[in-house]
């Protein structure tokens, strides 16, 4: 049945992503920068690899982009320091490839080519990696079935699966069981996630809960951040600070109306708000959404800073490092579709507010579980929430704590990653 598997994933769904990846390029330019920075993958990757110590075992980790990448970082870095073995990375996204050239700790960065058998073939024979790690979701079957017959050890790594997966549906389940069953292990972040794969997998000693490396990653970041100083101390000292983190439009629909009123009532109050995308376009909406009500600057004015009540980020990379500042955070994308990542304020120890679109999170469900994430669903249940967090100082630091022991108590995944990977090389 594999062998059938393999034969209808080759002749009709990997010509059909590869149409509608050429389709979509004609109307998105990141797909385009992606297809041409494949034109030379395998000569550079020739030319590349020459120069590497052959002597070192070389592990391959790959990531579909830049969010997945981070979770790799700590173990990464931590094999470069214990093992000093060759790192190769690789991504499916421009945006992954791209922002990772110069991480010091990959000696090779590359994108994937499409998962063509022959591709996954000579992507192997070039680089010959001792093992392959695969980030959380992105899983190419004719490269997972290329290790497998190559007997090079296969890992999937922060390994969730949600409850209404489309892998779970007859058919396509009947296909994963074939592809997860080729994977050398499966460590997976929670013991729900490891349940659901074992519906896919027959020898279950192959999947281990071993938690999340965000943990790690956000906690060691949080560490340099705090002392970055993006801010003139003098600019916060005594106020009460509103970071909203990754906003769209959906989720300042919301919270704008409500933090405007509360300004209006409290003058102690600065608010940060960092969009997702800071183009200009947005940048001038959210300037134009405040105008008639508090005074606004963007950050790259704060030299300038006279008193204004609101500040607008309109830098990229900076969100964690703002997150310090903060007393209060909203992380956006609760709004619209997905939640960004919750961990970058809890960590902090401040309360965490969110909207309702969190389906994408176990953390974030979990933090609104014991109490030190809050859900909101409108402006009104908003305004009340809000207004109790900047009244309260006890009920911010109550919750910040939950938020704080949270984070440290789930903290070191990395390491048992690490033990997986020595183990097995």
């Amino acid at each position: 049945m594999k062998f059938i598997w393999e034969i209808i994933y080759n002749i009709i769904f990997v010509p059909i992503l590869f149409v509608l990846i050429k389709t979509s390029s004609l109307f998105n330019s990141k797909i385009r920068r992606g297809i041409r920075g494949r034109k030379r993958i395998f000569e550079d990757l020739i030319v590349n690899s020459a120069s590497l110590d052959k002597t070192k075992k070389l592990i391959w980790f790959h990531s579909s982009s830049l969010g997945e990448f981070e979770q790799a970082k700590p173990i990464i870095k931590e094999l470069k320091r214990t093992r000093n073995f060759n790192i190769l990375v690789t991504f499916f996204s421009p945006s992954g490839y791209e922002n990772s050239l110069r991480y010091p700790y990959a000696d090779l960065v590359s994108y994937i080519n499409l998962d063509t058998k022959s591709n996954a073939e000579r992507f192997l024979k070039i680089v010959k990696p001792n093992l392959v790690v695969l980030m959380r979701y992105d899983v190419w079957p004719n490269h997972i079935w290329a290790t497998k017959k190559a007997g090079i050890p296969c890992f999937l790594i922060d390994a969730t699966m949600k409850k209404n997966t489309s892998r779970r549906f007859p058919l396509i389940k009947n296909f994963h069981k074939y592809l997860f069953n080729d994977l050398t292990k499966i460590l997976t972040v929670s013991q729900i996630d490891a349940d659901r794969f074992g519906g896919f997998v027959k020898d279950k000693s192959k999947i281990k809960v071993v938690g999340d490396t965000r943990f790690d990653r956000v906690y060691e970041k949080s560490i340099t951040a705090r002392d970055r100083n993006l801010i003139n101390e003098n600019i916060l000292k005594g106020k009460i600070v509103f970071v909203a983190g990754s906003t769209w439009a959906e989720d300042q629909e919301i919270i704008i109306p409500v933090l405007k009123k509360l300004c209006k009532k409290n003058k102690n109050i600065v608010l940060i708000i960092a969009p997702h995308e800071p183009s200009i376009l947005n940048l001038d909406k959210i300037d134009m959404d405040f105008s008639n009500d508090l005074s606004t600057i963007r950050f790259s004015y704060l030299n300038n800073y006279n008193k204004e009540n609101v500040i607008i980020v309109d830098s990229i990379g900076i969100l964690l490092a703002l997150y310090t500042y903060a007393d209060i955070a909203y992380v956006g994308g609760s709004f619209r579709q997905n939640i960004h990542n919750v961990l970058e304020a809890a960590v902090y120890g401040i309360p965490v507010i969110f909207g309702p679109k969190i389906d994408n999170s176990q953390e974030a469900q979990k933090l609104v579980e014991i109490g030190g994430g809050i859900l909101i669903k409108n402006k009104q249940n908003a305004y009340r929430i809000i207004s109790d967090l900047i009244s309260n100082k006890t009920l911010r630091e109550d919750k910040g704590k939950i938020n704080n022991s949270f984070v440290h108590h789930n903290l070191g995944a990395s390491k048992l990653i690490l033990d997986e990977i020595n183990s097995i090389i």
